[in-house]
């Protein structure tokens, strides 16, 4: 089935673009989101007519998430977690805590948005990548350290 993209889509395409999906994927998730259109001779003329605005949308959204990428590429999280014996983490460090920790700091970043490639169970310090938009991708610097640590202390009392 052939769709109209009417906004940029990682695994599929660039806005305007004229792609071939499977039915179920057109019918289930594209068309009902807004994200597609049937390719036909009258929603060509349509789609040629509101793409200005379509790709004045995208540049603004694209634009915001650069603005955010620089914030979080300059930004180091400190997560305090609890440990154990030997400094075994209880549990691993996800996606959403790390997502809650930058939004008390004052970013919101959609946790599905974190890329964490191996669950995080062992203190130390990592980077990890941020997908924000299809072109834009940040470096979030995460510290892991021990709840309760000097370190942890020093961080709270400077802000």
């Amino acid at each position: 089935m052939q769709v109209i993209l009417r906004a940029d889509i990682e695994s599929l395409g660039r806005l305007g673009e004229v792609v071939n999906v499977k039915p179920g994927y057109a019918r289930n998730y594209l068309l009902p989101k807004g994200l597609a259109m049937l390719a036909t001779d009258q929603n060509l003329k349509k789609f040629e007519r509101e793409k200005k605005k379509l790709q004045e949308k995208m540049d603004a959204i694209r634009f915001a998430a650069q603005e955010l990428a620089e914030k979080l590429n300059e930004l180091e999280v400190v997560l305090p977690v609890r440990v154990g014996e030997g400094d075994k983490l209880y549990g691993a460090v996800t996606a959403a805590n790390i997502a809650d920790k930058v939004a008390e700091m004052g970013l919101e970043v959609d946790k599905r948005k974190i890329v964490v490639k191996e669950p995080i169970r062992a203190l130390g310090e990592y980077e990890l990548e941020v997908k924000l938009h299809p072109d834009v991708r940040a470096t979030l610097k995460v510290k892991v350290v021990k709840h309760g640590s000097e370190q942890v202390q020093e961080e709270t009392s400077e802000n």
